[in-house]
């Protein structure tokens, strides 16, 4: 009930304030437009026009703070195209009119006045219908007394009583209440449209051009980094065991004439030490694209990754089918990184991992009861999951108090 009451109290003062903001921007876009377009030929116009687009700029952007408390949310403000560093005075005078922005804030000035008025008659004659309705029977009793008044009930032939004038007025109060919500928010709704296609719609689509790009900077960053850490590991450990296993190859090679029993245990230890590179190789393998998960899905793999942790873990997999590889694979490596931190460092007795979807999102929930610090502070482990994360347009989340306990939340569109 508050959040309603929330919402028609932000409604109607969007809905009753642009109403003499529309005015005042209307009055002067169209005499300021007019001044300039009359008197271009004499060049006046010019700075006129230039002058007239800057009020412009500062009257939408009123407008913006104004339409996120409708929406719910910051609007972006657009970019508007500085003038250039080595412009003379004439040119940083007119740079306003090179900006395709500034002429759309004008126009939404001129656009949005109809609508606006609409907007606001409908508001105006919601709440009155609302509060003269209920609170006619304080003053309806009063007002049926005046010579010559006639009721509303009299005059359709609901009855020429006083009672019945009430209970009519009364009802159609209560019909308007129960609409006032509906309507208001469809009015703000509409109005806000208009102003969030021409005064943020270019803003959001750069803003969403940066995300873009960051997500495909956070990728390659990923990426390398991932390989990075792969060729550090071949270099600490299958390369290593394969140089010890040559040398070991080509020492029994030169006793193998001299001392055969000594050949037969050296060739017993590099047998061992190929099962071992062997498992390395495996294991790292698995962290390029675990088989069980291609073949499988998520819910075996992380069960696979669940078994092989040092720390119990919970698990609770909540989602069946397929999902996009990448989504898979983000999934799987964010929950593979997160549970080795946890053997490595949190010092944890148990850890849950969930998985569940909400909507087009996969949501993943990490916890343990080690002794927390974990964050996401540029080379540490968990950088490199919100890099990941951030590649595919998901998010990371990280509360790790010291002493614990940890809990990290990453959300994974899949739709």
């Amino acid at each position: 009930m508050r959040s309603v009451l929330r919402r028609i109290g932000s409604d109607t003062r969007y809905l009753l304030a642009g109403f003499p903001v529309s005015i005042v921007f209307f009055v002067l876009a169209v005499a300021g437009f007019s001044a300039g377009v009359g008197t271009v030929v004499v060049w006046i116009g010019l700075p006129i026009l230039a002058g007239t687009l800057m009020m412009a700029r500062g009257m939408a952007d009123v407008e913006r703070r104004m339409l996120a408390d409708v929406l719910g949310r910051p609007v972006p403000r657009p970019r508007y195209r500085p003038a250039p560093e080595r412009a003379g005075r004439f040119r940083r005078l007119v740079n306003p009119l090179t900006s395709g922005q500034s002429w759309l804030d004008l126009l939404y000035g001129i656009l949005s006045f109809p609508l606006t008025v609409l907007a606001f008659v409908v508001t105006v004659t919601w709440w009155a219908g609302t509060i003269l309705g209920l609170s006619y029977p304080l003053y309806g009793w009063i007002t049926a007394r005046i010579p010559g008044n006639q009721g509303l009930a009299e005059l359709i032939g609901f009855g020429d009583g006083v009672l019945a004038d009430v209970i009519l007025n009364t009802a159609i109060g209560v019909l308007f209440a129960l609409t006032l919500p509906l309507v208001l928010r469809g009015a703000a709704l509409v109005q806000s449209g208009l102003g969030r296609a021409m005064l943020t719609g270019v803003a959001e689509l750069h803003e969403r051009i940066d995300d873009l790009a960051q997500g495909r900077a956070a990728a390659v960053s990923a990426e390398a980094n991932a390989l990075r850490r792969l060729e550090r590991d071949i270099h600490d450990g299958p390369q290593q065991r394969l140089v010890s296993l040559a040398m070991d190859l080509s020492r029994a090679q030169r006793q193998l004439s001299r001392d055969p029993r000594a050949v037969e245990a050296m060739l017993s230890q590099a047998i061992t030490s190929t099962r071992e590179t062997l498992d390395e190789l495996r294991a790292l393998s698995r962290g390029i694209a675990p088989p069980i998960l291609t073949d499988r899905g998520l819910a075996p793999a992380l069960a696979a990754l669940a078994g092989r942790c040092t720390v119990p873990v919970e698990l609770d997999i909540q989602v069946t089918g397929r999902f996009a590889a990448a989504v898979e694979n983000t999934v799987y490596f964010v929950v593979a990184e997160s549970l080795t931190n946890v053997a490595k460092h949190s010092h944890a007795n148990v850890c849950t991992v969930t998985l569940s979807k909400a909507g087009g999102v996969l949501m993943l929930t990490i916890g343990d009861d080690g002794v927390g610090g974990a964050h996401t502070a540029k080379g540490h482990g968990l950088s490199g999951l919100a890099d990941r994360l951030k590649a595919v347009d998901g998010t990371l989340a990280v509360d790790s108090p010291l002493g614990g306990p940890t809990v990290i939340v990453a959300e994974v569109p899949c739709g």
